[in-house]
């Protein structure tokens, strides 16, 4: 990640966006690589979620609930992949980083941080895409979900803005969850089943009462899910929280908040590691 190039008329050094992708690429190639290897994760990863979502699809089936229930659960099913690697490969990361001892090097690095953590989401988010859309295809064969898309192009810029922000908010907890150094593992384990509930990962959110369901629209994912279950299913926008256009209003508004907030907190770590000098020790 120097950014170097060696030339037939000299060196030339990367500079600007270019040595900004660089380091991004640089940082997803060993997410792409790495989650390939160890074969029995990727085996876990898929099996697990389909048993939780096998036991949601029957209590439905057994209580008679709406059919497009079963396709709910196969959808939040999926998308508990994400929720997954922002919360344990992004907000935990530079915690983890530390307790190795490689957070030193990536403060010294001459790339931002910000690069490094785009470099992991767009490694890990690819891998789990790959994920979620086989527990999607498996849970639909096996459960026999019928799906109705409206619009392809409404479709795929919710998920695409979901994704933005969820991850941006996984770059701005990375630097709460550094600053907060021990007490990260218990927030991410705080974080978990909480947020299956509240997000409705596994029923819709319009069941909340109308507060209840608004506060929870904080996390990109509820929206997300939302409007794309109203994409997707007959009975999708009866059962919607917001209108598929009021959400992804929502989510591009989301986008730009976590952004933002997760460049503030980067500097400000950033600036109080050199000011300090031991932000980097493992502190107990």
């Amino acid at each position: 990640m120097s950014g170097v190039q060696v030339g037939a008329l000299g060196i030339k050094r990367a500079t600007g966006w270019r040595f900004f992708l660089k380091c991004v690429f640089a940082r997803a190639y060993p997410r792409l690589i790495g989650q390939q290897r160890e074969k029995s994760w990727m085996f876990f990863d898929i099996f697990l979620p389909i048993l939780a979502v096998s036991a949601y699809v029957f209590v439905y089936r057994a209580i008679n609930a709406p059919e497009e229930y079963v396709g709910f659960v196969v959808m939040g099913g999926a998308m508990t992949a994400f929720w997954m690697n922002v919360l344990w490969s992004m907000s935990s990361q530079l915690y983890w980083e530390k307790e190795m001892g490689n957070l030193a090097l990536y403060t010294m690095a001459p790339s931002s941080l910000i690069a490094l953590l785009l470099g992991m989401a767009l490694g890990g988010m690819l891998a789990t895409t790959l994920r979620a859309f086989a527990i999607v295809l498996l849970g639909s064969f096996l459960f026999n979900v019928q799906y109705s898309v409206t619009s392809f192009t409404q479709l795929f810029t919710v998920f695409i803005l979901a994704m933005v922000a969820l991850y941006g908010m996984g770059m701005m907890f990375a630097s709460l969850f550094l600053l907060l150094s021990r007490e990260a593992w218990h927030l991410s384990n705080l974080a978990q089943e909480p947020v299956y509930l509240i997000s409705g990962f596994y029923f819709p959110i319009k069941n909340f009462t109308f507060w209840i369901a608004a506060a929870a629209s904080i996390i990109p994912l509820t929206l997300g899910l939302d409007a794309m279950r109203q994409l997707v299913f007959p009975s999708g926008p009866a059962l919607g929280f917001l209108t598929v256009t009021v959400e992804i209003a929502v989510l591009a508004g989301l986008c730009a908040v976590f952004l933002v907030a997760a460049k503030f907190l980067l500097g400000y770590m950033e600036r109080l590691a050199i000011r300090e000098g031991r932000l980097t020790e493992s502190r107990r």
